[in-house]
């Protein structure tokens, strides 16, 4: 059995050098050899031979034995390729029909030794094909946290070499130098945001929502810099941003460009448009319209028994009814008098 020294020295010169003879006829012979010079003259930028190698590329039952010996019976597909890895060295390609690798390939390496007549199997892996379903690249959760996905009690950890951030100021042991770094110039935070960080920063605002390519940017009479609620920022950043001031805007308590604008502007307007005057009233006297108006009826009085006495009570006072006949007068027939006529 050969130990990983043996495996991993060079080949002899023997094996490697043409020999100094014609080689007498014999039967193949299979030696093992492992796969990491192989490997290591590939990477070394081997130049792989347009033509694969014959003997290796016949090879395929050897190939897929390979493979069904590591993935087990009814596990390896047919053969669909095949691919020249170096001199003498080829790869075959068979699909996996196991469940979940849809698309995924048995990749078989076989290689020759020189002078050899058979070939052996130098490594047997599954790898994905062109149509596979592969997983994402994984990233550390650090990184998988995207802008928005902080929640109310989450918290970042600490980042040691963030790039966006410097040192806020250098302690020089002298006080006075000491004070003005940290109270006068405002640097006294341990990390202040760097050039880059700046840049970075600057580029993000400027090409989000509040930027000029906005749609309401485009439709704005005028920008924000003329603004009355336009407040700029502190520091090199007020050349090109501020923050909006004004409560009817959608930008409000938002950072804004200079160049961003909005319909609520300060001292923009709109065109006004002023009412028609109405005609005076056409009062009409030439006709009428008869309106009826039914009789008002009132609803019957209801008797009251505490103030009408009763039928069989009269009063004692009372005196007894007299009849009472009216003559009628006819006012057209003359009264004769009882007086005889005066003569003269």
């Amino acid at each position: 059995m050969p130990t990983d020294d043996v495996l991993q020295s060079p080949a002899p010169a023997a094996i490697t050098a043409p020999p100094a003879v014609p080689a007498l006829p014999a039967a193949p012979v299979a030696l093992a050899l492992d796969p990491a010079p192989v490997v290591t003259a590939i990477a070394a930028g081997t130049p792989v031979p347009a033509k694969p190698d014959g003997v290796c590329a016949q090879a395929v039952n050897l190939a897929r034995q390979a493979a069904i010996d590591v993935a087990g019976k009814g596990q390896v597909g047919d053969h669909v390729d095949l691919q020249a890895e170096g001199e003498r060295v080829v790869t075959h390609y068979f699909t996996s029909t196991a469940r979940g690798y849809r698309g995924w390939r048995w990749a078989v390496t076989v290689t020759r030794v020189p002078r050899a007549r058979s070939a052996t199997v130098s490594e047997v892996v599954l790898l994905p094909g062109p149509e596979s379903v592969l997983a994402p690249t994984w990233l550390p959760w650090s990184d998988r946290i995207a802008p928005g996905d902080l929640g109310t009690a989450d918290q970042l950890p600490y980042q040691a070499d963030d790039p966006n951030l410097e040192p806020g100021y250098t302690a020089v042991d002298d006080e006075d130098a000491d004070r003005l770094a940290i109270w006068e110039l405002g640097l006294g935070r341990v990390r202040v945001l760097s050039p880059e960080g700046r840049l970075e920063l600057a580029q993000r605002w400027y090409t989000s929502d509040r930027g000029p390519t906005s749609d309401e940017a485009v439709h704005a009479a005028a920008a924000c810099s003329t603004c009355g609620y336009f407040l700029p920022l502190a520091g090199a950043l007020r050349q090109v941003f501020g923050v909006c001031g004004n409560e009817w805007s959608p930008s409000d308590a938002r950072v804004v460009s200079v160049d961003h604008g909005c319909g609520a502007h300060s001292e923009t307007d709109i065109d006004r448009i002023e009412a028609d005057p109405l005609p005076p009233p056409i009062l009409d006297e030439t006709g009428y319209e008869a309106v009826v108006r039914l009789p008002r009826t009132e609803p019957p009085a209801e008797p009251d028994d505490a103030a009408q006495p009763a039928v069989d009570e009269a009063p004692v006072d009372a005196a007894p009814p007299v009849d009472t006949v009216e003559t009628p007068v006819d006012v057209e027939t003359p009264v004769e008098s009882a007086d005889p006529p005066v003569e003269a």
